[in-house]
């Protein structure tokens, strides 16, 4: 075992930074581009029902963002926490490490589906839903509730995974789950004629085939084993856990928070245009899947080579992912802009609403999907190196620091098409504030790099 993680480290350290990163990459951007394809499936085969249920998936989908924030708190924060302490060759105390990440999103999650479905209809409001979106949201929710236990903890597996360098492991479990739910979304909607209930339930057993597999991942190619033993809830794992999740926490929870609001507000011109974000929201999360993904393979780069304090190998991989990512947004951005009605009418080709609305929606989405570049690579490797502060407020600037008073001023002034642009708006500022934090950061490490070599 131990010489496993030697060997594990002599790579991570000593592998040319762009083949190591793409060696890591290539797995997580097929598992977030599968995942991506799920969601949107998910809302392909719903939309056949009819236009409400198409926009219960976008109301629900704020309650799995809070599942998300939950998953992604605990597993970047124990995640990132592992990875610097695999860099400094410290395993016993990122074992420990694990186990807790692990216990503690298992227990959060089970909490979290006590309470939401004590509370489903209150609940299903709150997020958003009319009257007529009610039932379906109600069918929907309760299912999601019943899996938000192993849901949150196999986000914990996944990203602990990842950040071990491990990151084959993560994507068959991910990308396995994924598969499954596209497979069984027909059989359950249609062929056993569940409705939108049968969506919910194909992506709960699925979530649970994804917990099985990462779980199995956990006991194999020299990874950190999960132990009961090892589960050590002290104040300070948990605060170490608080720092490195807390700008997931952040830029989860907010984006919740955010789609509530937009539903809120779109929810006033009628369930087409709830539906017609709903589906520019899966579009573009499919689109940043890639950079996502792409960045998953950059922080296990970054945190192990940090904690090594081979400060010049994190320069060079942050800016060999951020030039990349560039060329690939702006490509993405161009066909997006150019084939956006077709685009939408994937979705709903039938209801001329939804068509128009999301097709301005999508357009100004792609005039800013380049400046994700640099937002999410920056907030990545704050967040990894252990910069809580800075990444949390990277994390908040596009979904509340700049979305929130956007969505609330513009459809105010100008209605529906101040709501259309109001992304737009977010991303422009949300790079600004990333912008001077990323270079401070950067030069912080030259600085630091420049010191260890004076002492040499």
């Amino acid at each position: 075992m131990e010489e496993q993680q030697n060997e594990k480290f002599q790579h991570m350290t000593q592998t040319p930074v762009p083949r190591l990163v793409c060696e890591l990459s290539g797995p997580t951007i097929i598992s977030m581009l599968i995942t991506s394809f799920y969601n949107m499936a998910d809302t392909f085969f719903v939309g056949k029902i009819n236009t409400s249920a198409t926009a219960a998936v976008g109301v629900v989908f704020s309650l799995m963002a809070i599942i998300q924030a939950l998953g992604f708190t605990f597993g970047h924060g124990s995640g990132n926490y592992i990875s610097r302490k695999l860099g400094s060759q410290e395993f016993e105390d990122a074992e420990k490490m694990a186990a807790t990440g692990f216990f503690s999103a298992l227990i959060a999650g089970g909490v979290l589906a006590v309470v939401g479905l004590l509370f489903l209809e209150p609940l299903t409001r709150l997020l958003g839903a009319t009257e007529t979106i009610l039932p379906y949201a109600k069918q929907y929710a309760g299912f999601i509730l019943l899996g938000a236990p192993y849901m949150t903890a196999s986000l914990v597996l996944n990203n602990q995974l990842r950040f071990q360098g491990s990151a084959f492991y993560a994507m068959i479990g991910i990308a396995s789950g994924a598969v499954l739910n596209i497979a069984l979304d027909p059989l359950f909607i249609f062929v056993l004629d569940m409705g939108i209930g049968g969506a919910a339930l194909a992506t709960i057993l699925s979530q649970f085939v994804s917990f099985c597999l990462l779980w199995v991942g956990c006991k194999r190619g020299g990874n950190l084993r999960i132990k009961l033993g090892n589960f050590t809830p002290t104040a300070a794992y948990f605060t170490q856990i608080l720092k490195g999740g807390f700008p997931s926490f952040c830029r989860q929870s907010i984006a919740s928070v955010a789609t509530i609001c937009l539903n809120f507000i779109a929810g006033g011109y009628g369930d087409a245009a709830i539906a017609a974000f709903s589906i520019v929201n899966r579009v573009a999360q499919f689109a940043s899947s890639a950079l996502i993904g792409f960045g998953q393979g950059f922080q296990p780069v970054c945190g192990f080579n940090y904690g090594a304090k081979l400060y010049s190998r994190v320069r060079e991989a942050f800016w060999f992912c951020v030039k990349v990512a560039l060329v690939f947004l702006i490509a993405v951005s161009v066909l997006g802009y150019a084939f956006a009605p077709q685009v939408v009418a994937v979705f709903r080709k039938g209801d001329a609403a939804v068509l128009e609305i999301g097709t301005v929606v999508l357009r100004y989405q792609c005039l800013g999907l380049p400046l994700w570049s640099w937002v999410v690579l920056c907030n990545m490797m704050l967040q990894t190196i252990g910069k809580s502060f800075s990444a949390s407020i990277v994390a908040l600037a596009r979904q509340g620091l700049c979305f929130l008073p956007a969505l609330f001023l513009l459809s105010a002034a100008f209605g529906l098409p101040g709501l259309q642009i109001s992304q737009l708006c977010a991303d422009v500022g949300s790079f600004i504030i990333a912008v001077p934090l990323g270079i401070s950061t950067l030069r912080q490490m030259k600085l630091l790099e420049q010191m260890d070599a004076a002492q040499t």
